[in-house]
């Protein structure tokens, strides 16, 4: 029988994710795992009052949400000290960047990244039909002045920097991403994704400015706020740019208890400032872990860390695969150079307790089967 053709970009590109679940690795393994240190969530759970209001919610599920978003979008602006007209909220960080992909990309048109920088972003440049160009890391961070050569070199119309970064958890500070947004042609859109932003020092964070139409800053709930399994995140940006999230967004997008969820969290910052204070004890214990076994861990501002494990990628690689098989969930950068780390998301004592456990005996059978 006949099929209907696929359209030929989508025939172009594989079936695939950018992030192999953990999910997926247990069904392979057919057992769970003892400790979910790989995923960059929030182990440490939401508010109590976050919860308590997602139970209130519960019951009006049948409902759909509310489309505009209006009392989220109201309550993070308040919050930022902007405008509603500034937010766009959307069902996650990465549906906010395939929106903006989808603004600002035609196909064939240059897309500037890191090499090894967020592959969601870059699924969605591929899915879009855009051409994705890279510049390396400059000592594990985002190298700005390559990126913005690349930018003029390609007269890109976008270009993509997380800050604080993911996949290496480093940062740049406030006044250099500044030069750089100063730096860059009017017509170049700029996403300046800050998902980390409630895990990073102030000096990383540049004041919002949302009167320039090329810059984007994307916040989330995911992280520092552990709601990543409710799905919501927002852009803040000049009402221009805004706008035009309303011409091609899911408007039912975020869901009623997502939302309610979401407004408790940005309302309860006391417990916000607990769980980074136990974000920042948990990374000094996973660097405190490393150290003891003779490895480096790379300073963070994230709710991970990237340990060096000092050799190549395929020994990284072996000491993720001796930590899965003792039901250890971490993941690593796959980018040459980044590839020698793995990388280990905080958690609760428990759970970081077991991959103390577990590191040296990975280490151990990555060194055997050298």
């Amino acid at each position: 029988m006949t099929a209907p053709h696929f359209t030929s970009l989508i025939a172009s590109l594989p079936s695939t994710v950018p992030f192999v679940g953990p999910e997926t690795l247990e069904r392979r393994r057919g057992r769970p795992f003892a400790a979910r240190l790989g995923a960059n969530e929030s182990g440490f759970g939401p508010a109590p009052s976050v919860i308590a209001a997602m139970r209130e919610a519960a019951g009006d599920v049948w409902k759909y949400g509310d489309p505009e978003n209006h009392d989220l979008k109201e309550a993070i602006a308040a919050h930022l000290g902007v405008s509603a007209r500034n937010i766009a909220a959307g069902p996650g960080v990465d549906c906010l960047l395939g929106l903006v992909v989808r603004q600002y990309i035609n196909p064939g048109d240059a897309v500037i990244n890191s090499l090894g920088g967020y592959p969601t972003f870059n699924y969605h440049v591929a899915g879009f039909g855009g051409r994705l160009v890279t510049v390396p890391y400059r000592d594990d961070r985002g190298d700005l002045g390559a990126l913005l050569d690349a930018v003029k070199r390609e007269n890109a119309p976008l270009v993509y920097l997380a800050n604080p970064d993911n996949p290496m958890g480093t940062w740049l500070e406030a006044e250099a991403i500044q030069s750089f947004i100063d730096a860059l042609p009017e017509t170049t859109m700029f996403i300046l994704d800050e998902a980390y932003g409630e895990t990073a020092p102030a000096s990383a964070i540049p004041p919002l400015d949302v009167n320039r139409p090329n810059v984007l800053r994307m916040r989330t709930f995911s992280k520092a706020y552990g709601l990543a399994g409710m799905r919501c995140g927002y852009a803040v940006g000049a009402p221009e740019q805004i706008a035009a999230f309303d011409k091609i967004r899911d408007h039912f997008g975020i869901s009623r208890i997502t939302q309610a969820a979401a407004l408790a969290a940005l309302a309860d910052q006391s417990y916000l400032r607990q769980v980074v204070a136990e974000i920042a004890a948990a990374r000094q214990r996973i660097g405190e872990i490393a150290a003891a076994n003779g490895l480096k861990a790379i300073p963070s501002a994230t709710n991970f860390v990237a340990i060096d494990c000092g050799r190549d990628g395929a020994f990284a690689l072996r000491v993720l695969e001796g930590l899965i098989e003792r039901d250890i969930f971490v993941r690593k950068p796959a980018a040459p150079v980044l590839d020698r780390c793995i990388r280990v998301s905080v958690g609760p004592r428990a759970e970081l307790d077991l991959f103390e456990e577990s590191l040296p005996l990975a280490l151990a059978a990555a060194d055997k089967s050298a």
